[in-house]
């Protein structure tokens, strides 16, 4: 008899254990089917979210589960994302000082420096990211420094490099092509243009650009590249305006006229400068 109670006792013990077992099995696949979850969410957030709604979302996470270094990532990326810049210097600050922090975090803080104009804080925090540590972003945001200081050399030999880091490089070259037109070297700085649109043929801005370059050299004539209708008259626009700061009036008056004429629809910038040069001339 006692031989069978004790049989019941360690068999109940058994089930107990095993039912504690499954318990804890279950706590922790949902543990982690509930990680994989937020970190869908948080990806969801950080790419296609509404910038605002990110904004609160991860203000939220970080309020609820304070001293996680992705939560305050995310919360810095967001204010980034969504143009509140002063908000999101002091974010990726608090992630930089964080114990777990990264290069990567101080190269994303720099970043929000530039964003914000403060181009010696930048500098600064660039200073703090070990040589050993190479990206894109890195490269590319040291150039800009050295943009921002007229350090020529040490600016191309950064936008160099940067485009040896990416397989996507057409605004790197946009870039560069702008500070060789900083500088007055139009020349390379067509070359540049013509580069970041055979890696990247919508880059309107590097059109526009380009459209600058050569206008500086006085070759009004449009670049032959892709471009729409709309984008073509555009393009006339910035050719005109660009001969009339060169005192070659009558070459504006007729760009503007065709930027007018080629455009689908009304183009009011166009015809107030016309209209505005022509006055002028008549007085």
């Amino acid at each position: 008899m006692r031989h069978s109670i004790l049989l019941t006792l360690c068999a109940a013990m058994a089930l107990s254990a095993c039912e504690r077992d499954d318990e804890a099995e279950v706590e922790r696949a949902l543990k982690d089917l509930n990680v994989i979850d937020e970190s869908n969410l948080n990806d969801v957030f950080l790419t296609v979210g509404d910038p605002d709604e990110a904004v609160n979302y991860f203000t939220r996470a970080n309020a609820n589960d304070p001293g996680r270094i992705d939560l305050q990532r995310g919360l810095a990326k967001s204010l980034v994302r969504a143009g509140r810049r002063d908000d999101a210097v002091a974010a990726w600050q608090a992630v930089v000082q964080h114990e777990e922090a990264q290069s990567a975090d101080r190269v994303d803080l720099a970043d929000a420096y530039i964003r914000n104009n403060n181009w010696d804080e930048a500098a600064s925090a660039l200073n703090t990211v070990p040589p050993t540590f190479e990206s894109f972003k890195r490269y590319r945001l040291e150039a800009m420094v050295a943009d921002s200081r007229q350090q020529w050399d040490k600016a191309d030999s950064f936008y160099e490099t940067a485009i040896g880091l990416t397989t996507r490089p057409g605004s790197v070259y946009n870039n560069w092509g702008y500070s060789k037109l900083t500088r007055g070297d139009y020349g390379g700085a067509e070359r540049m243009f013509v580069s970041a649109l055979r890696h990247d043929k919508s880059l309107f801005t590097a059109k526009n650009n380009l459209v600058l370059a050569r206008g500086a050299q006085r070759n009004y004539a449009l670049p032959v590249v892709d471009m729409t209708q709309v984008e073509r008259a555009q393009l006339l626009h910035t050719m005109a305006l660009t001969a009339i700061k060169q005192n070659d009036i009558t070459m504006g008056k007729s760009l503007l006229s065709e930027a007018i004429d080629t455009h689908p629809r009304f183009f009011p910038e166009a015809t107030r400068a016309l209209e505005a040069l022509e006055n002028n001339v008549n007085n």
